[in-house]
């Protein structure tokens, strides 16, 4: 059986592991969060290591405030590229696999295709910044690591869009929703069952998976196409509304366009992607 550490284990993700992990095991899992591992200490990353006999790590810790991280930038790139580079290091001192969660924010949303491996990245913000980089430091220390990029991650855990819109529809008779941002949500159980069948493939055909993938749901929407289905999936009264960001400003640009390409996440594991409305109409029945 391997010992799997999962940092960030209260976030959003962790959480969604914790639901799909009876589903895998091969793995024992070892949950952590900042009050547990502080992993911007590499001596404290390296006792457990050594004490719980970790043979993989699943990173989904980071600083996710998009806009605080305008002014934090400090904290941001601590957390988000020198904690992602101490575990990379940990990891290759102890030959275990490290998945690093990144993010469709390293974009700058220009293109009008959908975003490869391959292609540059150009962040416009300070959390795309600090995220990118964190993946440079990982890979470049550790080529071993693979990074996920996903977007729009949203679930029954904590607060996210999705349980924000159905709230707001509740309460109100109209909302607001951008029409000029347009990506794909990710379900977050969708991306711990990945993340986990992911890791059981680099455990059971050992090769050289190290490198950058992309994962969301299958589809391309806006913020407000997601918002209308949520509001028809839940059947509320609520009307919403289209409007262009620059009736939201916000200290942090969003990217316009973050449509990932998976067609290397697909070939490389052999997985197929749920569409994205079937994928929120698991998660409202679950809330």
């Amino acid at each position: 059986m391997k010992n799997i550490l999962i940092t960030g284990a209260n976030g959003q993700l962790g959480q969604a592991i914790k639901k799909v992990a009876a589903g895998f095991p091969a793995f024992n899992f070892v949950y952590t969060d900042y009050t547990e591992l502080d992993i911007t200490d590499t001596e404290a990353i390296d006792t457990i290591f050594a004490t719980q006999e970790i043979h993989g790590c699943i990173n989904c810790a980071a600083y996710t405030a998009v806009d605080k991280a305008e002014s934090d930038e400090e904290l941001a790139f601590k957390l988000n590229f020198e904690a992602a580079l101490n575990l990379a290091d940990v990891c290759a001192n102890y030959h275990a696999q490290l998945i690093h969660i990144s993010t469709d924010y390293v974009f700058d949303g220009k293109s009008n295709r959908p975003y490869t491996e391959e292609d540059e990245a150009n962040p416009d913000s300070i959390y795309g910044s600090s995220k990118l980089r964190g993946e440079a430091a990982a890979i470049g220390s550790n080529p071993a690591t693979i990074v996920i990029r996903t977007s729009w991650l949203y679930s029954e855990f904590g607060m996210n869009f999705v349980k924000r819109m159905r709230e707001l529809m509740q309460e109100k008779e109209s909302l607001n929703v951008v029409f000029d941002q347009v990506g794909t949500p990710t379900y977050a159980v969708d991306l711990a069952q990945v993340i986990l069948t992911v890791l059981s493939k680099v455990y059971d055909v050992p090769a050289s998976y190290g490198g950058v993938y992309h994962y969301s749901n299958e589809g391309v929407i806006s913020w407000y196409d997601f918002a209308v289905a949520i509001k028809e999936l839940t059947n509320t009264a609520c009307t919403v509304l289209p409007v262009t960001s620059d009736k939201y400003p916000t200290a942090a640009k969003r990217p316009a366009y973050s449509v990932f390409n998976k067609q290397k996440m697909k070939d490389t594991f052999g997985l197929q992607i749920p569409y994205w409305r079937d994928s929120l109409q698991v998660c409202l029945k679950n809330l």
